[in-house]
């Protein structure tokens, strides 16, 4: 397929949280078809390159800092086409921790609050101040990264899950009342996907206690849980994030769209 059939040539995206994980890859598949991606991380330089995308520096927890992102990047390129709100944190956490053998795995005020800062409060910020440039505009798109656990639930995830609960009802809501604007707002949900090397040690280890099991026996044989058999590519997600921020899929808004190899429902 012709890549420049998403007409995404010099469109001006966002990618939070882009210097690694899923938010590179989604950087990576821009890239290649076109757009002018910009990384805003904490881990970059404002004013670096980055494979090809421009790179803001930015904590998505600070109103300031946000404001700050969304200017430099109107400074430099004019405008914002579209923001992918995907900076996000994960710790697994028991709402109790039965056993009493590890309690820095019990969600506590800490845990629960940097979650939410980051994966509700960050969402919120991002979204505002890019939203701000695109009705000056007169058109844009917001996408929000979800995850199947805010559908599903997920045990010893609680506090994430209910974050990306907030990210489903940030998107429906927020396509009601930008829609009449031009701007539309949705957002994708990964289920179980590939390593991203996000996954250290130390998260495996608190996701394995939290589940019960040692961390050597977290990897799951994904012909059971996944109806397609297996795990899903990170390049999967840029490509689905690529065709949603376009004027392809200019009548898709206010829903979460699933990408789980048919394992989630709803």
């Amino acid at each position: 397929m012709n890549e420049n059939w998403l007409n995404l040539d010099g469109a001006v995206v966002v990618v939070t949280g882009g210097a690694s994980g899923i938010g590179k890859h989604v950087v990576d598949t821009l890239v290649k078809v076109g757009a002018q991606a910009v990384v805003v991380d904490m881990n970059v330089q404002t004013g670096d390159q980055m494979d090809g995308a421009y790179c803001v520096q930015c904590n998505v927890t600070d109103a300031a800092s946000v404001q700050a992102m969304a200017d430099a990047v109107v400074e430099k390129f004019g405008r914002i086409d579209a923001l992918v709100n995907n900076a996000g944190i994960n710790l697994p956490r028991l709402l109790v921790d039965v056993k009493g053998e590890k309690p820095e795995y019990e969600l506590n005020d800490a845990s629960f609050g940097k979650m939410f800062a980051v994966n509700v409060k960050g969402v919120f910020l991002c979204a505002q101040a890019c939203a701000k440039q695109m009705l000056k505009q007169g058109k844009g798109v917001i996408l929000n990264m979800s995850s199947e656990s805010g559908k599903e639930g997920s045990q010893g995830q609680s506090a994430y899950s209910a974050t990306k609960g907030a990210v489903d009802s940030f998107t429906r809501s927020w396509a009601k009342e930008l829609g009449k604007y031009n701007i539309r707002v949705l957002a994708c949900a990964p289920g179980i996907m590939e390593a991203t090397g996000l996954r250290t040690a130390a998260y495996n280890e608190a996701l394995a206690y939290t589940r019960g099991v040692k961390p050597e026996e977290l990897s799951t044989d994904y012909t059971k849980v996944i109806p397609m058999g297996r795990d899903g590519k990170l390049d999967e997600v840029g490509d689905l994030v690529a065709y949603l921020i376009s004027d392809r899929a200019s009548y898709i808004s206010g829903t979460t769209i699933n990408i789980s190899g048919g394992k989630s429902r709803g």
